[in-house]
């Protein structure tokens, strides 16, 4: 690999704090214009933007969808913003290039009504039955995303005081408040199941499977699909779905858009105004179902 590619990457991960997804989608779009540029006896400090406008038409024809091609050109942005910090190039060859405009796509949400059927049903006392209660009502309480839930700590709970500290993108602390039944569901599972689940396993993990281990991310998408399928929820239900309705619920009912935007641990509060476009098309559609002028 360049190495100026590997340097821009390792910026990535040590500075900025992005995912291994992130990062792997990064480095998987540079090589792609190393290749490229190859082809026209270019590289990556002597290129301008005629050669990167050809490499994103060159990805069009190769079938690559609007999605990807819009993370491309933001990869692209990023890659030479950074090279001219570094001083390695003193121009931007990205500033002219446009990447499609995409179509809002609005976060699909679970109703209140489906909310309380996830949350309903008896108490099996199981260990695991409580461990799994404990971990749905921690997700819509708090908006975490599943990969904070997997990583939570007993030291990251603040049971008494109701909240939870959890380590975010960039790995960006932040303190969230939990309900009262998340709180109560909580403690119940740390009472007397994690400790039997830990076994003898030194972990302080909050999350433990049968074998004292913490949860990965794909056993949370599992048990949630199975606690949903026993509770009659037809809806298609994963973890990620449960943040997008811990944040409209609360738009639904009041709760301010800064505040929001805190709790979800977004950088930039435009992440979190998709959250008012859903909120307004369900008063649209209220509108237009009750309202005899409406149509």
């Amino acid at each position: 690999m360049n190495y100026l590619i590997k340097q821009f990457i390792t910026y990535l991960h040590i500075e900025r704090g992005l995912s291994a997804n992130t990062i792997s989608s990064y480095t998987r779009d540079l090589k792609d214009l190393e290749v490229f540029l190859k082809t026209r006896d270019k590289n990556l400090i002597n290129c301008d933007g005629n050669d990167l406008f050809l490499f994103i038409l060159n990805m069009r024809q190769n079938g690559k969808a609007a999605r990807s091609i819009a993370r491309i050109v933001a990869t692209l942005r990023s890659f030479f913003t950074y090279l001219i910090a570094e001083g390695e190039r003193d121009d931007n060859p990205t500033i002219h290039l446009n990447g499609p405009k995409l179509e809002l796509t609005l976060p699909r949400v679970l109703s209140e009504t489906n909310m309380d059927k996830l949350l309903q049903g008896p108490d099996k006392g199981v260990d695991l039955y409580i461990r799994n209660r404990a971990m749905v009502e921690l997700l819509y309480s708090s908006g975490l995303r599943v990969s904070e839930v997997v990583s939570l700590t007993v030291n990251d709970l603040s049971l008494d005081v109701g909240f939870v500290r959890c380590w975010g993108k960039g790995y960006k602390e932040r303190i969230v408040p939990l309900g009262v039944p998340a709180v109560e569901s909580i403690q119940k599972y740390l009472d007397g199941p994690r400790q039997r689940l830990k076994k003898k396993v030194n972990t302080e993990a909050v999350f433990l499977n049968s074998r004292g281990s913490s949860l990965t991310r794909q056993a949370v998408w599992q048990i949630l699909k199975a606690w949903a399928k026993e509770r009659n929820v037809e809806d298609n239900i994963y973890p990620h779905k449960l943040r997008h309705t811990f944040a409209t619920h609360l738009l639904d009912n009041g709760a301010d858009l800064r505040s929001v935007q805190e709790m979800l641990g977004h950088a930039d509060i435009t992440t979190t105004q998709i959250y008012t476009h859903l909120t307004r098309k369900r008063i649209l559609d209220v509108f237009r179902q009750a309202h005899p002028r409406a149509d």
